[in-house]
């Protein structure tokens, strides 16, 4: 990966990062989960952009590849990008979390906007993937599998049941993609359920697994080409409310309205790194 395209990756981040101020604000008192988003951006934009196959013009396309954000409530920078792509419209994108909008806190299944999935109780997402995975190797598919986890996620028994599976059915279609950010809606980590030994954890349970900065675009990049005959976790350290210096690693930014005031410092703060 070249200099422009970290520069056109990291802009387009950005740019996410800005949609998600404009639908927080008009979210108002719906409110959103406005850090366990912005952590994910990254992560996201180079999938997105780089990485996954779809066709926006045929969101039903046989070959697509599937996502799944297991992490539901991280939905704002999902939708965001999806408006941007193509799937969502401006109109649409404004209504979010407003009556009869189908853009809920949680994403609800409308393959048509390229939400092939959709979401509620964490832990869920990753034992979905690994039916998708295994219809997909049976059917002797190209496509491959990319689901979004969160380390708070991993406090749930389901993901290490769906991450046993995956490892028994030689899942090498599925990419987990694990959000660290240390932090839950409660507290840290360590405080609720430690999450050390990710990576030991995650190998142990048969897969491979890729450490990165899950800011650092190039590194993401890298993590997702990388080919592997197993299930592969891309272990992403990242920074709950990255982007904004009043809700970086700030817990309270897990679910909280944004002022106007809140909303105008961002604004130049993203506009100051472009």
């Amino acid at each position: 990966m070249n200099l422009d395209e970290i520069k056109s990756l990291n802009f387009f981040s950005n740019k996410i990062r800005s949609k998600i101020l404009d639908i927080s604000l008009e979210a108002g008192a719906s409110s959103s989960h406005f850090g366990g988003s912005l952590s994910t951006v990254d992560l996201l934009s180079v999938l997105y952009k780089k990485i996954l196959n779809f066709d926006s013009k045929n969101p039903l396309w046989e070959k697509r590849d599937r996502f799944i954000l297991s992490k539901g409530h991280a939905c704002l920078g999902f939708y965001a990008i999806l408006n941007d792509l193509g799937f969502i419209t401006n109109e649409e994108l404004s209504l979010f979390e407003k009556n009869d909008s189908f853009l809920l806190g949680h994403p609800v299944l409308n393959k048509d906007k390229g939400i092939e999935f959709s979401n509620g109780s964490l832990g869920m997402g990753l034992s979905l993937g690994v039916g998708v995975a295994i219809s997909l190797k049976k059917k002797n598919s190209k496509s491959n599998v990319y689901v979004l986890i969160g380390d708070g996620e991993c406090n749930e028994g389901s993901i290490w049941e769906a991450a046993m599976s995956a490892s028994h059915f030689n899942l090498q279609n599925l990419t987990a993609i694990l959000d660290n950010n240390n932090l839950q809606q409660t507290g840290s980590n360590n405080e609720i359920m430690s999450t050390k030994s990710l990576n030991l954890k995650w190998s142990s349970f048969g897969w491979e697994v890729i450490n990165i900065d899950g800011h650092n675009v190039k590194e993401i990049y890298e993590a997702y080409k990388v080919e592997t005959k197993k299930p592969k976790l891309i272990l992403a350290k990242t920074i709950k409310g990255k982007g904004f210096s009043f809700s970086e690693n700030n817990n309270d930014w897990h679910h909280k309205i944004l002022t106007k005031k809140q909303y105008e410092e961002a604004k130049k703060e993203i506009n100051d790194k472009r």
